[in-house]
C-alpha cells in the first residue's frame, strides 16, 4: 500500500494550518485566545517601555522629584489581573483536555501498532492497513495504540491531535473527522534512523463509502476480527483451563469482566480497561483480586503487540457490561 501521502503544500498561507475534526477548532480557538493575551501584552510593555525611554531620557525636562516609593494599587493589579488570566486559560484548557479523554461509547475502535518504522492498523472487522487509515466522516473512531519497540508518538496535524505510543501499556485517542479529504500522519516522536520516513494518511470518507470500503478489498475472505483472532489465541494458551467453571483451578472468570470495578488483595478497587488486562496477561503478578492465589504465568516476551490486542479484544467481546469511569484500572489474574 502507498505511503506517499498528500498534503497541503501547494495552499497559501494561512495563520493556522488546515482543520479536519471537530477538536480542532476548540484548539485553534484557545491558540488564537492566547496568542491575543499575550501579544496585546508584549505590544502594551514595548509601548510602555519606548515612552518611559523618552520621556525620562537624560536630559528631559520631566520632573523628577518626590518619587514614588510604592503603588498599592498597580501592585496589586499587575500581579491579580495576571494571575487570573492564567486561571482563566488553565480551566479552559483543561475543559478541553478533559473532554478529549471522554471516549463516546459509540466510537469505532481502530488497533493500532506502531513499529520501527510504520503504521499498522486494524479495523473491528479484521480489515488491516498499513500506513493508511479510512476513517467515516461525523462518526467517532477511537485509536488503541501500542509499540512494538520504542516510544512513538500518533500526531495528524490537521485533527490537532497527538498521542504517544508506548511500549508495554496502551494509550487511547479518538477523534471526530469533519471533512472529506486525505490527511498527514506524522510520528513526532524520535524514534531512529528514520523517524521522518514514518508517514501515513487518515482518508475521510463518506459513511456509506466507508462502510463499502470496509467490507470490500484487498482483504482476503472469510478475514476474522480481532476478537476471533483473540478467541483463537484463548484457546491455544487454555486459558478456559483456569479460568471457566468447570476448572479445577479456579481463576477469576473472564466473561464479562472488561468494565468492571475489581477488588484488589490490596484494598483497591480499580477498572478491568485494556491496559489492566495487559498488564494482567504479561505481568499477573504485579496486581492480584482479593482472595486470589497469584498463580498465572507470565506471557511477556510469548505474545507479539497485535497477539496482545486481539486478545484483549476477545475479552472485551465477552463483556456483559460497558467501561465506566468511575474507578481506575483493575486485574484479571
Amino acid at each position: 500500500m502507498s505511503t506517499d501521502v498528500p498534503g497541503p503544500a501547494a495552499e497559501s498561507f494561512t495563520l493556522l494550518a488546515q482543520s479536519a475534526s471537530s477538536t480542532a477548532s476548540h484548539t485553534d480557538v484557545l491558540f488564537i485566545a492566547m496568542l491575543l493575551i499575550c501579544g496585546l501584552m508584549a505590544i502594551a510593555l514595548a509601548v510602555l517601555i519606548c515612552w518611559f525611554s523618552f520621556r525620562y531620557r537624560e536630559g528631559a525636562h520631566a520632573d523628577r522629584t518626590h518619587p514614588p516609593s510604592h503603588a498599592n494599587g498597580l501592585e496589586a493589579a499587575w500581579t491579580i489581573a495576571p494571575m487570573l488570566v492564567f486561571i482563566g486559560i488553565f480551566t479552559w484548557a483543561a475543559h478541553d483536555y478533559a473532554e478529549g479523554r471522554r471516549v463516546p461509547p459509540e466510537a469505532l475502535p481502530v488497533y493500532v501498532v506502531a513499529k520501527q518504522w510504520m503504521w499498522r492498523l486494524q479495523h473491528g472487522n479484521g480489515r488491516q492497513e498499513i500506513n493508511e487509515l479510512h476513517v467515516p466522516l461525523d462518526r467517532p473512531v477511537v485509536l488503541v495504540l501500542a509499540s512494538q519497540d520504542v516510544i512513538h508518538s500518533f500526531f495528524v496535524p490537521a485533527f490537532r491531535m497527538k498521542q504517544d505510543v508506548m511500549p508495554g501499556r496502551y494509550t487511547r485517542l479518538w477523534f471526530t473527522a469533519n471533512k472529506l479529504g486525505e490527511y498527514r500522519i506524522l510520528c513526532s516522536e524520535y524514534c531512529g534512523s528514520q523517524h521522518s520516513a514514518m508517514l501515513g494518511r487518515v482518508i475521510v470518507m463518506r459513511e456509506a463509502e466507508y462502510a463499502r470500503w470496509l467490507n470490500s478489498g484487498p482483504m482476503p475472505a472469510g478475514e476474522p476480527t480481532p476478537a476471533q483472532l483473540g478467541e483463537g489465541l484463548y484457546k491455544r494458551l487454555a486459558c478456559a483451563s483456569c479460568h471457566e467453571a468447570p476448572s479445577s483451578v479456579h481463576a477469576p472468570p473472564l466473561e464479562g469482566l472488561y468494565g468492571k470495578a475489581v477488588l484488589l488483595s490490596d484494598g483497591t478497587r480499580v477498572l478491568a480497561d485494556e491496559d489492566y488486562l495487559r498488564e494482567s496477561i504479561v505481568a499477573p503478578k504485579q496486581k492480584t483480586v482479593a482472595g486470589q492465589p497469584s498463580i498465572m504465568p507470565s506471557y511477556q516476551g510469548q505474545l507479539s503487540e497485535e497477539e496482545l490486542q486481539n486478545l484483549v479484544a476477545y475479552l472485551r467481546s465477552v463483556s456483559s457490561q460497558p467501561a465506566t469511569a468511575a474507578v481506575s484500572r483493575s486485574n484479571a489474574s
